[in-house]
């Protein structure tokens, strides 16, 4: 998994949800042990808006990618 501590992001559902909405999103990164009640609907938001869907191994990897010691189970990266 890529650094992304530097990267203008959201991290967290509800955050990435609000930003897809907004249109600010140039790619979403998924933790694939992630609940899928929580993901599949941003992931699909992000499949009709033509942005790309990137997977991380964990929330734990991810998190940890992004500067932070909880779990994320998806992270916005903005435009």
């Amino acid at each position: 998994m890529r650094d992304l501590k530097q990267l203008p992001k959201l991290v967290g559902a509800k955050q990435s949800k609000k930003a897809l909405d907004d249109g600010q999103v140039a790619a979403l990164i998924v933790a694939r042990d992630a609940q899928q009640t929580v993901t599949a609907p941003l992931v699909e938001q992000a499949a009709r808006q033509d942005v790309p869907v990137e997977w991380a191994d964990s929330m734990k990897e991810l998190g940890l990618s992004c500067g932070i010691r909880v779990g994320a189970a998806v992270v916005a990266l903005l435009r």
